[in-house]
């Protein structure tokens, strides 16, 4: 999406409102009243082919009549062949982006109109947008909106109008209001990659009754959510189970949950409810991000106390922490008498200003604990008020992160209202505050998700796909793209899965003999692909102890599948040794591929009755241990990893590590569709897969089977030599080079800085550091050079960036190379690095912006091939590198 497009959507100089003479209570209407009340500081002009004049101001009788360009035009009529022709006027005008507010029947047609004209659409069917720092209310809606830090953004226009009623009298303001309406051009991932840099939104809040694609979506989201608290509601959560497919994880993986597991891997929060969104980015936009879920509650009677501890038990949020005794000493002088250590801490009913004031000096400076629960019962002994001004004060003066919840009706008004004031986030239930909590941690836990970068491949498994790749290719060539159950299990042990040995037999007789050899107690199963589920043909007998007792079972189970599943092929008898595990836990790992948002990792409780239970988790693909044991975290099968008794508990490592293969097995073959892992026996000893199943597929070229998050490109790292000798390492930025990066700005002159930046002064704090070092590889790409220096740490040398925006046509570099570093070749290093990159043919050009006095950076850029030209800017040369020569070096 074109900044400047979303810059002139919130922002724009003159607006048209075409269609405007509708007569009263019209959308035309209703959207002139709102900007003219808005007090809309540009131009407006109605365009009207029958009015001289509407609501006191000036209508023309078409868009050639308009005395300027619009650079925002408002369609109101439904009328499609008149807004197509309006699109084609506009943009031949230089109109950069038009609102269609009526419906149409015809969207394609539409947008392939507004393509062809380079003209950008929001809507058909949008409210408008509201952008109140602009005064612009350039919407139909009924009431106007506050002015606030809140950006909020949704598909329906019902919902928009009834989120503005809502919010009014709540005293809840936006920073921008957008109505993408059936969203025929501009969607969330447009509207979310120009929020992430509006200063005015502190907060983004999506409501989302479907995605239409995610390609736009999931890096924009990430990268929003990188900039500032990212809250999802999404309509849908109660779709009916999946229906008993192929494979258990396509049963498992329902869309709702998919999503769960995306909003969790993008670092935003996804809430339940309109009042939990908005309680939500109160809370985050009101604190610091925590660092950890330590809670210390401060409170005025055991009462109170014992009802916050019921609360987060029975919320599922985790406990209050164990506080140091150094606290208590402390408190000693401020709290009741003989206070009892613990947390809550109980201050005593009488529990005045300064007690209150003291308690949490000694809390923050003693225990250092990530979140402050503050509460305050209503008493005659205290003055709520007073203690609400003290608490306010000591935290402005101590920092950390503080919630209150002053409980009560009337007499709580007051103090919750000093403390909104002060900017802290409070409560009227405990109930709330302790959700709040909630939102805090697990906005937390996904924003430690969002740093994690996964290699594309693992050192310990680069033989894997070679291993493997052969009984892919066959699988491949048969129908339905199943490996057989030997293949299966090789697969699985080549990437570090431990499998039991299964022969295949083609008849009753030659399974007893397999079964002679492997050695007795045995199993044995009915083979057949279109047997999804063993148990419910009758076609799994276990423990069978002699030859006579397998080829007896053998038979059986060939009539019982006979008038169970008449329709299933035979592939034979699946003969293997019982695994004796007795401590063993059942466990599924999976495989399925959502329609939208491609492959995904299912795990959870295993067993016959998986479907039943439903105890599953899901994470987007690729893993890596920490991803992964979050993953198992998630599950309530995690309670009974632990050890019990004289069971020991299993190996969580273990488990881990196997989801992690599994995602290895993925990347390595994009041509996995489905996979199921069950059981997986997990104990003390690590795992072992009991049965498996696995079904491949040709690559097709769309979302289905491509991953939503591209995996830290490990492969593109190479060490090089400069001019002198000197030996660096070049590769793809990753979120732990923020340090580091922060320290080659430090060391760059003020000369260097102004012709990397524009000559515009820069703010390298957290924020903008983690934009440049929290990549996302699917849209942008920077290498770093880097030197280990002697103390063992890495330093950055230089580094070279392309960011491609969403139809863009070029992608924008920049290059910066370290001060003292300069003259080495390291400049030629990195754009080869990065030309290369980019390949040739390149479907894309690449674009750098020079200031004309960076001799420097000209001369690199025309030794790669890059031709300048001069714009309006005379200060600034605009080097381009067309789409067919990019790659090319000299």
């Amino acid at each position: 999406m074109s900044r400047s497009a979303l810059e002139t959507l919130f922002r724009p100089e003159s607006v048209a409102v075409i269609g405007a003479a509708r007569g009263p209570g019209s959308i035309g209407a209703v959207v002139l009243q709102n900007l003219l009340q808005g007090q809309f500081g540009g131009p407006v002009m109605p365009v009207a082919s029958d009015a001289r004049a509407l609501a006191g101001v000036l209508a023309y009788r078409d868009v050639d009549a308009l005395p300027l360009t619009p650079d925002l035009a408002l369609l109101c009529d439904e009328d499609d062949a008149l807004n197509a022709s309006l699109i084609e006027q506009l943009a031949r005008r230089g109109t950069a982006v038009a609102v269609v507010m009526g419906a149409v029947s015809d969207r394609a047609m539409l947008r392939s109109v507004a393509e062809v004209q380079g003209l950008r659409l929001l809507g058909a069917r949008s409210l408008g947008v509201i952008v109140p720092s602009a005064r612009l209310n350039a919407s139909a809606a009924h009431v106007a909106a506050h002015a606030g830090g809140i950006a909020f953004v949704s598909q329906s226009d019902a919902m928009c109008s009834t989120i503005l009623d809502w919010a009014r009298p709540r005293g809840i303001g936006f920073s921008h209001f957008v109505s993408l309406g059936e969203g025929t051009d501009i969607d969330f991932g447009d509207v979310l990659d120009q929020l992430a840099n509006e200063d005015e939104a502190k907060a983004i809040l999506l409501y989302i009754e479907r995605i239409d694609e995610r390609r736009g979506f999931v890096p924009a989201a990430r990268a929003a959510a990188r900039n500032k608290p990212l809250l999802l509601l999404k309509a849908g959560r109660s779709n009916p189970d999946q229906p008993i497919g192929a494979f258990l994880s396509e049963s498992l993986a329902t869309p709702d949950e998919v999503f769960d597991a995306l909003a969790r891997r993008t670092g935003a929060l996804r809430v339940d409810h309109i009042d939990e969104l908005f309680a939500a980015a109160e809370t985050l936009s009101r604190t610091r991000r925590v660092r950890g879920e330590r809670l210390a509650v401060l409170c005025n009677g055991a009462d109170a106390g014992l009802m916050a501890t019921d609360e987060l038990a029975l919320s599922g949020a985790v406990p209050p922490a164990q506080l140091p005794a150094a606290v208590f000493e402390r408190l000693g002088s401020i709290a009741a008498p003989n206070p009892v250590p613990g947390n809550p801490v109980d201050l005593g009913t009488a529990a005045g200003p300064s007690q209150y004031a003291g308690a949490l000096e000694a809390l923050v400076e003693e225990a250092d604990p990530d979140v402050v629960l503050a509460m305050h019962a209503p008493t005659v002994r205290a003055d709520g008020v007073a203690i609400a001004r003290a608490i306010a004060h000591a935290h402005e003066r101590l920092g950390g992160n503080l919630l209150t919840c002053w409980l009560g009706g009337e007499t709580a008004q007051a103090a919750r209202r000093v403390l909104s004031e002060a900017g802290l986030p409070t409560y009227d239930t405990l109930g709330h505050a302790v959700r709040g909590f909630r939102h805090m941690v697990n906005y937390h836990r996904n924003q430690t998700m969002l740093l994690e970068t996964p290699p594309s491949g693992l050192t310990e498994l680069r033989q894997a796909r070679e291993r493997s790749r052969p009984a892919i290719e066959r699988a491949l060539q048969r129908p339905g793209g199943f490996l057989t159950d030997p293949e299966v299990r090789d697969t699985l042990a080549a990437y570090g899965i431990a499998a039991m040995q299964s022969v295949l037999a083609p008849d009753p007789a030659r399974a007893a003999y397999a079964a002679v050899r492997l050695g007795f107690p045995v199993a044995l199963t009915y083979a057949s692909q279109d047997v999804p589920r063993k148990w419910d043909v009758g076609g799994v007998a276990l423990n069978l102890e002699s030859a006579e007792a397998v080829e007896v079972a053998a038979e059986a189970m060939l009539r019982r599948v006979a008038l169970t599943a008449p329709q299933a092929r035979f592939d034979g008898f699946a003969i293997q040794k019982m695994a004796l595990r007795p401590h063993a836990r059942q466990l599924m790992i999976g495989l399925a591929c959502d329609r939208l948002f491609g492959p995904v990792v299912v795990f959870g409780e295993g067993g016959r009755a998986v479907e039943v239970v439903r105890d599953h988790a899901l994470a987007m693909p690729p893993l890596n241990r920490p991803l992964a044991r979050h993953l198992i975290s998630l599950t309530r099968v995690a309670r009974r990893l632990d050890a019990q008794g004289v069971r020991p508990a299993a190996n969580l490592d273990a488990i881990a590590d196997a989801l992690v293969a599994v995602s290895v097995m993925l990347a390595d073959h994009p041509e996995l569709l489905a996979c199921d892992i069950n059981p997986l026996f997990a104990d003390e000893q690590g795992v072992l897969v009991v049965d498996a199943r696995i079904r491949v597929a040709p690559i097709e070229h769309d979302d289905r089977r491509r991953v939503s998050i591209r995996s830290y490109p490990s492969e593109l790292e190479e060490a090089v030599a400069l001019s002198d000798g000197e030996c660096v390492v070049l590769r793809p930025v990753r979120p732990e080079d923020e340090a580091s990066l922060a320290e080659l700005v430090a060391r760059m002159d003020e000369q260097d800085l102004r012709s990397r930046f524009m000559g515009r002064a820069q703010r390298f704090d957290h924020p903008r550091l983690a934009r440049l070092t929290q990549i996302d590889y699917e849209r942008e790409m920077a290498f770093v050079a880097i030197r280990e220096t002697a103390d063992g740490r890495c330093a950055v040398l230089g580094e070279v960036r392309t960011v491609l925006g969403p139809n863009e046509p070029f992608a924008e570099l920049a290059i910066m190379v370290r001060s003292d570093w300069k003259g080495r070749g390291l400049g030629s290093v990195l754009m080869r690095k990065m030309l290369a990159y980019h390949g040739s043919p390149r479907s894309n050009g690449i674009l750098a912006q020079v200031m004309a006095a960076n001799s420097a950076m000209l001369a690199l850029a025309r030794k790669f091939g890059f031709e300048p030209t001069r714009g309006e800017d005379p200060d600034i040369i605009e080097c381009r590198l067309e789409p067919d020569q990019a790659g090319t070096t000299r």
